[in-house]
């Protein structure tokens, strides 16, 4: 079973590059962010035709997330599943494939440490947690995927000290992150991989993908029982290369069930 996530920045402006990519490197799952668009105009028909059941959570021109599954698509729940008001961004959307809890996750930037976008991306990082604990159990077979907008540790940043005082990389983002591994879940790419430099986001300007300078913020948290069956964990550096990328590259793991 291949999960992928791949924060697409903008279907339409992707759609191509995507529906070429499908056939290559064949997800079971994908786990897109960033899509951009509202439910109406999310292209089902075309995922369909590919072999994908889709399920799309979107609000227009920002965010939106959505899952394409050929291993089943079942139990569909967009947004939180706490029973709360609902969350304010399209940025999470749950589905069973395969027999795996599955959520595509678009966590907000934060912009700075000072700006209300920051609290309010701590906030929902507690609320992810919250639902975790309130509808999911560690033991059951869960993979919790997306663009999390913060490098876990200084392996995941180009350069660490060019970003002290900014989002992204602050202990607060990261203790986050922490909090999620005390629930239940791994990061199952430092599994396979030890090295620093392993980049899935490179911004736009002045070569940085060139220049090997970007970081690593997309991520695949899985619970105990997936994290043990899966066999590799790889970003496909191939697809930000090209004509009109997503500055994300999709990240890939494949696990043996």
């Amino acid at each position: 079973m291949r999960i992928v996530t791949w924060n697409v920045n903008s279907l339409n402006a992707r759609m191509e590059r995507v529906t070429e990519w499908l056939p290559q490197l064949q997800p079971d799952v994908l786990c897109m962010q960033e899509t951009k668009m509202g439910n109406e105009d999310f292209p089902h028909d075309v995922f369909n035709d590919l072999g994908y059941e889709t399920a799309h959570h979107g609000q227009g021109q920002w965010n939106g997330v959505a899952i394409l599954s050929r291993v089943g698509l079942d139990d569909v729940h967009m947004d939180f599943g706490d029973g709360g008001e609902p969350d304010r961004d399209a940025r999470i959307i749950w589905a069973t494939c395969g027999g795996v809890r599955v959520a595509s996750c678009y966590v907000p930037n934060g912009r700075s440490l000072d700006d209300e976008h920051y609290t309010y991306k701590l906030a929902w990082l507690d609320r992810l947690r919250a639902d975790l604990e309130a509808n999911t159990d560690p033991g059951d077979d869960i993979c919790v995927v997306g663009d999390f907008n913060i490098a876990p540790d200084e392996r995941d940043v180009y350069d660490e000290a060019s970003l002290v005082g900014a989002t992204h990389v602050s202990d607060a983002e990261r203790q986050k992150l922490h909090d999620l591994a005390e629930w239940g879940l791994t990061d199952v790419f430092r599994d396979h991989h030890d090295e620093a430099g392993l980049y899935s986001w490179w911004d736009y300007r002045d070569g940085n993908f060139h220049k090997r300078r970007g970081l690593r913020i997309d991520l695949l948290l899985a619970s105990e029982s997936v994290r043990a069956a899966t066999t590799r964990v790889f970003v496909d550096r191939n697809a930000r290369k090209g004509k009109s990328p997503s500055d994300h590259a999709p990240v890939i793991a494949d696990i043996d069930r």
